[in-house]
């Protein structure tokens, strides 16, 4: 069994070296197949946009188990939201921390981004902003040297720990600050203002902080990520919401797109309870069906990577699975965003 896993991890590092991608994929961004649960990573001008006063956020996501040491990557955001002035604007505090382990040498990255938003009113009639965010922070990485295995302790017959492994980066740990912005619109259209829709752009890594574990002069490559959504109701009780980001990040890109529906299963204004079904696509990647259940200000949401890019034959079509918990809630103060006419919203 040990053997048979030491070749599929072979396998799969030979499949990235023949498809070219191995550089880019090691050097890209973490991320989440539910996208649409981690807005900070998107863009920080997405912090906010919910109707409530506060929102916590976590994804988990568990990947790669079938060919290699999996990769557990996960991720917590609280926001706190606050009406300014007489007006309809509002400005949103936010935390973004974020945890991954991936394969055999334990390459664990930890992120504390504390982000702050801004959402300018441009209508006094319905829902309407642009906002504008800035999220930046302190990222710390770490390998365990224990657990690296080179050419170089191969002694002629077999593996042997004992001989030095021949790399030369002088610490396990590195840490760095990182920063990003954006912009974004959003607002209400159609009878009675019952459907909604958002775009914006994000500049990440505008500091081109150096992550390299040789302190060279190695600069994480900035990246650019343009998302949007629409939610279209169908009736009283359905509604459909499609969603999608692209991001270029160096040589890499990546598009993941997909449409939810939306059945409340029981009536009210808010619904007490709805139920979502979806499926998203990470181009030229995996297909992702997702099922969302809504239970008043408590959201739970499980998905599904299928494998359909070259890297099937090794993963046996498995990729990975994700898991995400949402809380939405007002407070009880005078200004709270819960008696106002206007709140931005998706």
């Amino acid at each position: 069994m040990k053997w048979i896993s030491v070749i599929k991890s072979i396998k799969f590092v030979l499949y990235f070296a023949i498809l070219g991608i191995a550089g880019p994929c090691f050097t890209q961004d973490l991320h989440f197949s539910q996208f649409f649960e981690a807005p900070l990573l998107r863009n920080p001008s997405l912090a906010g946009i919910f109707t409530g006063d506060y929102r916590v956020q976590g994804v988990y996501r568990d990947q790669w188990n079938s060919v290699t040491d999996g990769y557990r990557t996960g991720s917590f955001n609280a926001e706190y939201k606050m009406p300014i002035g007489s007006g309809n604007d509002f400005i949103t505090t936010a935390m973004e921390i974020l945890y991954d382990q991936a394969g055999t040498v334990a390459l664990t990255t930890s992120e504390f981004l504390p982000a702050l938003n801004y959402h300018k009113s441009l209508s006094d009639q319905k829902s309407m902003y642009l906002s504008m965010g800035f999220m930046g922070g302190l990222v710390e990485k770490t390998i365990d040297r224990s657990k690296i295995t080179t050419n170089n302790q191969f002694d002629g017959m077999a593996f042997n720990p004992s001989l030095a492994d021949g790399e030369t980066f002088p610490t396990p740990n590195i840490k760095y600050f990182d920063g990003s912005f954006g912009m974004s619109f959003n607002t209400t259209f159609g009878e009675d203002q019952v459907n909604s829709m958002y775009f914006g752009a994000a500049y990440h890594h505008f500091n081109r902080p150096k992550n390299s574990f040789y302190q060279d002069a190695s600069e994480l490559d900035p990246k650019y990520v343009f998302s949007g959504g629409i939610k279209l109701n169908l009736d009283d009780d359905s509604y459909f919401t499609i969603q999608a980001d692209y991001s270029k990040q160096g040589t890499f890109t990546e598009t993941i797109g997909g449409v939810m529906y939306s059945y409340k299963l029981v009536g009210g204004d808010p619904a007490p309870y709805i139920l979502n079904v979806g499926t998203y696509l990470r181009w030229g990647d995996a297909l992702i069906p997702v099922i969302k259940l809504e239970m008043n200000n408590l959201a739970i949401a499980l998905s599904y990577d299928v494998n359909v890019s070259q890297l099937r034959t090794v993963s046996e079509g498995r990729g990975g699975v994700e898991l995400s918990i949402s809380y939405v809630g007002f407070l009880d103060r005078a200004n709270s965003s819960k008696f106002k006419m206007l709140c931005p919203h998706f």
